[in-house]
């Protein structure tokens, strides 16, 4: 019953169709396990929830995010030593930390992060806008051919993006979210790098037009900020982009909840890819070695 009174105080406004929603009459600093709750039945409805006028310290922020689980360090950023897993990201004029490309956060590891929660330090008085994107819809919106193609495939992540591309993993082009049981698409520009069971050639196709599909406006929400507002999204199921349009300073400061293993909306139904060794076997290289690794190690 408490839970139910503290979600029925907060004001919850819809932003668009597809995803997000913003929410007021809470304050987060001192939020406690049952508004933790209330908030994570808003999350799984909403995909993203934006709370502004927050303000919360380095402190406050981490010991809001450890209300929904482990927190994790990010293996890309220089990290303060005394907190290891809150972070701040900044950008002067267009150019600096700004995830200015289509992704959902970090899918080249194993376990991806299951939620991450941001704080606008610092934003330009125009510009810097964020969007995200509803994987969910973007699968139900496939016809039910390519429905029936990709939950039968798996695609290679890695991390070349951030200079590491020796990081890599495995996941299913749609997953099953482990809360909702929604499938969702599970594919994106900045860290997948190819469809495990197809040629390359076939692979730039199916993936080309995945990383774009998933992009289309009406699946999406743009959210323009203010200092102090906190963000929270659901990274199983969502996507985000940075659009890189502001002069001035961008500052954010964030903390990741601890991933979980993606997994699949239906079985593997097909081996990966082998093909013939000739010139162009160089284009497969990458995939056969992690293959072969990861059957060594297990």
């Amino acid at each position: 019953m408490a839970m139910a009174l503290r979600a029925a105080d907060m004001e919850v406004r819809r932003l668009s169709g597809s995803l997000g929603a913003e929410v007021r009459g809470i304050r987060l600093a001192s939020a406690d396990a049952s508004d933790a709750a209330a908030i994570r039945s808003l999350l799984l409805e909403h995909l993203v929830l934006f709370f502004p006028d927050q303000h919360l310290s380095p402190d406050e922020h981490i010991a809001f995010g450890r209300h929904f689980g482990e927190l994790e360090s990010h293996p890309n950023l220089s990290l303060d030593a005394e907190r290891p897993q809150f972070f701040e990201l900044r950008a002067t004029g267009g150019s600096g930390a700004i995830a200015d490309e289509w992704h959902s956060d970090l899918t080249c590891e194993a376990e991806p992060s299951v939620f991450a929660i941001l704080q606008m330090k610092k934003c330009p008085a125009v510009g810097g806008d964020t969007l995200w994107a509803n994987m969910y819809k973007a699968y139900d919106e496939l016809s039910q051919p390519m429905k029936d193609l990709c939950e039968g495939l798996s695609a290679l992540h890695d991390a070349s993006s951030h200079g590491t591309p020796e990081r890599k993993a495995i996941h299913p082009v749609v997953r099953v979210h482990p809360e909702t049981g929604r499938k969702s698409l599970f594919v994106n520009h900045h860290f997948t790098r190819r469809i495990v069971e197809t040629s390359h050639e076939e692979s730039e196709v199916l993936l080309g037009f995945l990383t774009r599909w998933v992009t289309g406006t009406r699946f999406t929400v743009r959210y323009h900020w203010t200092e102090g507002t906190i963000a929270v999204w659901d990274n199983r199921c969502t996507q985000h982009h940075v659009l890189n349009d502001f002069e001035g300073e961008r500052v954010i400061q964030r903390v990741t909840v601890m991933g979980d293993r993606p997994q699949p909306a239906a079985p593997p139904r097909y081996a990966p890819f082998g093909g013939k060794f000739s010139a162009a076997s160089w284009r497969d290289e990458p995939l056969r070695r992690f293959l072969r690794d990861r059957e060594t190690r297990s």
